[in-house]
C-alpha cells in the first residue's frame, strides 16, 4: 500500500431507508463489486481547533471548507498503520490528501511532539494546516459501518453505504471500543456516491424510481450539532 495518496471527485451523498437501500442494491448488482474490506467499521478521530472552527465553518456550507482526521480500518495499537487525512472541500470537488504511517507517530505528529514522517508536498500542507489552526485537538470519536464498492467496468466510479454512525467526545483513540451516541435514525443508511465527473445512467435511474434525493450531510458536522445544542442548553439552564 502507498504510505501517501491523493484523491480529487466528488462526493454526493442521500439518506435512505431500507427500501431504497435494497432497490439501490439490485440496480447495482450487474454493474459493481464489493471490496476487498467486505463490511468494515472504521473508526475516526476528527481534530478542531478550542472552539470547534472548522465544525462550525462546514456548517455555513461555504464555497470552500476543510477538515483534518485520523482514520483506521479497524482497531489501532500504537504500531498498527492508519490513515493522516486533510480533507478539502471546493465548489463541490473534494480533494483529499493522506499519509500512512503508525497510530503512535500519527498521534505524536499531529500534537505536535514529532516532526512529519518524511517530507513531502502532503505533508507540507499538513504542517501549514496544524500551524495556522493553531489550537487543534482531538474532539471527536467517529465510527460507522461501511459496506464499499467498485465499478467492474474501467474506471474510479465508486459506492459506498454507512450505517451504526456514532460519535463520542472522550476515549478519542483508535484502539479503543465502538460505542456513542448515533447520529442516523433507526432504519437509516447514509449512501454516498464518489466519482471523478458523472453518474452512470443506471444510477440515475435507480435513484429515481426510488424516490432518493441527494442531500448535504456531515457526520462531524453532525456529531458538532449535537455539542453544540448541548452546551446551549447547559448555558440557558445554568
Amino acid at each position: 500500500m502507498n504510505s501517501q495518496a491523493v484523491f480529487q471527485r466528488y462526493e454526493i451523498k442521500y439518506l435512505l431507508d431500507r427500501g431504497q437501500k435494497e432497490a439501490v442494491l439490485a440496480a447495482m448488482k450487474p454493474y459493481m463489486e464489493r471490496d476487498a474490506y467486505g463490511r468494515s467499521t472504521i473508526r475516526n478521530i476528527y481534530y478542531d481547533t478550542d472552539n470547534y472552527r472548522l465544525a462550525r465553518r462546514s456548517g455555513e456550507q461555504p464555497v470552500y471548507k476543510e477538515k483534518l482526521r485520523v482514520r483506521s480500518y479497524g482497531p489501532a495499537g500504537p504500531e498498527d498503520e492508519v490513515f493522516v487525512e486533510l480533507k478539502k472541500k471546493y465548489r463541490g470537488v473534494v480533494y483529499k490528501r493522506r499519509i500512512h504511517i503508525p497510530e503512535q507517530a500519527a498521534m505524536s505528529y499531529l500534537a505536535g511532539k514529532a516532526g512529519a514522517p518524511g517530507r513531502s508536498q502532503i505533508t507540507e500542507e499538513i504542517d501549514y494546516f496544524l500551524g495556522f489552526y493553531r489550537t487543534l485537538a482531538p474532539k471527536v470519536f467517529l465510527s460507522y459501518e461501511r459496506e464499499a464498492y467498485y465499478t467492474i467496468e474501467p474506471g474510479e466510479f465508486r459506492v459506498t453505504f454507512d450505517e451504526n454512525i456514532l460519535w463520542r467526545e472522550t476515549d478519542l483513540r483508535l484502539g479503543k471500543g465502538i460505542y456513542g451516541d448515533s447520529i442516523l435514525k433507526p432504519g437509516q443508511t447514509l449512501l454516498e456516491i464518489k466519482t471523478p465527473g458523472g453518474i452512470p445512467l443506471w444510477m440515475v435511474k435507480a435513484l429515481s424510481e426510488a424516490g432518493i434525493r441527494k442531500t448535504s450531510f456531515s457526520k462531524y458536522g453532525n456529531a458538532y450539532a449535537e455539542i453544540y445544542n448541548r452546551v446551549k442548553g447547559e448555558l440557558i439552564y445554568a
